[in-house]
C-alpha cells in the first residue's frame, strides 16, 4: 500500500522545512510527498524540492482546489493531507496504513495538538475547549486527514467552492459516505499532530473568536473576500 502525502503550500518557507523534515523521519512505509506550491512568491518551491519532494502548482488561490491539484498528481492508494505548518510524529503512517488495509475504512483523521500559546490565557483556554466541540460537531480538521483513491475520487475531492472550513466539509462528507455503505472512517488518537498557533498568536481575540465561530464559517464559507487573513493577507 502506497501512500501519497499532499501539502498545499504557499509562502510557507519559515515552517514547511520541518514539516517535510518531520514526513522524512517518520516514513517507514512506502510513501511519495507532493509539495502544491500555491504561487509563493518566496523558498517554497524551492525547498520542498530540495527535501525530495515532488512539486505540483495551483495558481487560484482556494485551499480546496490547491488540495485537488495535490491529489491529481498523486499515485497512492491512500491520499494523505497535511497542513505544511503541522509536524507528523512517528509511527503515525504505520496507523495510517493499518486504518487503510481495512477495505471498510474509507479514510478519517488524526488528533491535533497546537503549538503553546503566547501569553493569550483566554485563548489558550478557548483552544483546550476544541477538542471538545470538535467531537460534539464531528468536526476533523485538515491538519492531517487522509482517505482511500477511490473514495476520494467518488466524492469528487474537496468543495473548491468553499474558501475556508473545506476541510471539515470534506470529513463530514467522507463520514456520510461511510455510513450510507455501511463501512466506518478513523480517528487517529496518538500520535497526534502538532500544528502551527500561529492565527491564535497574532490575531486579535475579538477578530479571532469571530472567525473560529462554527457559525460564521458555515454561514460565509463560500464568501472569498470574507476570508481575507487567510487568502489577501495570509499570517504566515
Amino acid at each position: 500500500m502506497r501512500l501519497s502525502i499532499i501539502i498545499p503550500a504557499y509562502n510557507e518557507e519559515n515552517y514547511l522545512p520541518a514539516t517535510l523534515d518531520a514526513i522524512n523521519a517518520a516514513k517507514t512505509v512506502d510513501t511519495e510527498v507532493i509539495v502544491v506550491d500555491n504561487q509563493s512568491t518566496d523558498a517554497t518551491r524551492d525547498i520542498a524540492v530540495s527535501r525530495g519532494a515532488k512539486v505540483a502548482t495551483e495558481t487560484e488561490h482556494n485551499i480546496g482546489k490547491v488540495r485537488n491539484t495535490g491529489a491529481a498528481a498523486a499515485n497512492g492508494d491512500v491520499l494523505v493531507f497535511i497542513d505544511a505548518d503541522s509536524i507528523v510524529r512517528p509511527g503515525i503512517f504505520e496507523k495510517i496504513v493499518e486504518a487503510a488495509e481495512d477495505k471498510q475504512c474509507f479514510g478519517g483523521a488524526a488528533a491535533v495538538e497546537y503549538e503553546p500559546i503566547i501569553n493569550r490565557t483566554v485563548v489558550s483556554w478557548f483552544i483546550a475547549l476544541y477538542p471538545i466541540l470538535g467531537n460534539w460537531m464531528k468536526m476533523r480538521g485538515g491538519a492531517l486527514q487522509f482517505c482511500r483513491a477511490d473514495v476520494f475520487r467518488e466524492l469528487g475531492g474537496f468543495d473548491s467552492t468553499i474558501y475556508v472550513g473545506e476541510d471539515i466539509d470534506f470529513g463530514w462528507r467522507l463520514d456520510r459516505l461511510a455510513r450510507d455503505r455501511k463501512a466506518h472512517t478513523a480517528f487517529i488518537k496518538e500520535p497526534k499532530v502538532l500544528t502551527s498557533s500561529r492565527r491564535w498568536n497574532r490575531m486579535g481575540f475579538v477578530r479571532l473568536m469571530f472567525f473560529t465561530h462554527p457559525i460564521v464559517v458555515l454561514t460565509a464559507w463560500r464568501v472569498r473576500s470574507f476570508w481575507k487573513d487567510w487568502y489577501e493577507d495570509a499570517i504566515r
